[in-house]
């Protein structure tokens, strides 16, 4: 087997992972549980876990290709499931937070553990939240503010709670990217 289909290979957990992470939030950002947030808060932070430990498994050049990946299908399929403004929103604001996370990441990956995953994760949120919901809710009756300020909440306090899955992968990451 070459090299690339190696490379491939150890790629398609965290591509499969990555595009059902952001066709589940692209769904579910448009149920509201209150005037400030969303279901899609609570899902979508798992694409920086997966973004976070395939740039810890495999590095930021590999990161970058599932995230590339991961937008041109989250896109296509989005597109199907959801709303064309929030399918361009969730792939615009997808691909310049999942660029920005692994960017941050690599900045950290030397320090403490928790730092990289933790940092990334929350310097992205920040962007992310901020071009998704105002490319998919400017202008329309809905108080996207305060569901922007919600949702970057939720999105904060899981990427605290994500440290536990990510450090308790780390172990595991070896044969993961060796197929």
């Amino acid at each position: 087997m070459t090299m690339d289909k190696l490379a491939l290979r150890s790629l398609l957990v965290p591509m499969s992972a990555m595009a059902a992470v952001i066709v589940l939030s692209n769904v579910l950002v448009q149920y509201p549980i209150n005037a400030w947030l969303t279901w899609g808060a609570f899902s979508y932070p798992l694409v920086f876990l997966v973004s976070d430990l395939t740039n810890r498994a495999l590095g930021p050049r590999m990161a970058r290709r599932v995230a590339w990946v991961g937008f041109a299908v989250a896109v296509l399929v989005s597109l199907a499931v959801a709303p064309w403004r929030i399918a361009l929103a969730s792939g615009t604001a997808f691909i310049v937070a999942q660029l920005l996370d692994v960017a941050v990441f690599n900045r950290w990956r030397q320090q403490a553990w928790w730092k990289a995953p933790l940092i990334g994760s929350l310097v992205a949120s920040v962007v992310d939240t901020a071009v998704f919901f105002f490319l998919a809710f400017a202008g329309s009756d809905l108080n996207w503010l305060a569901l922007a300020a919600g949702d970057l909440a939720v999105k904060a306090a899981m990427a605290a709670v994500l440290l536990a899955p990510y450090r308790a992968l780390l172990p595991r990451l070896q044969p993961w990217a060796t197929p």
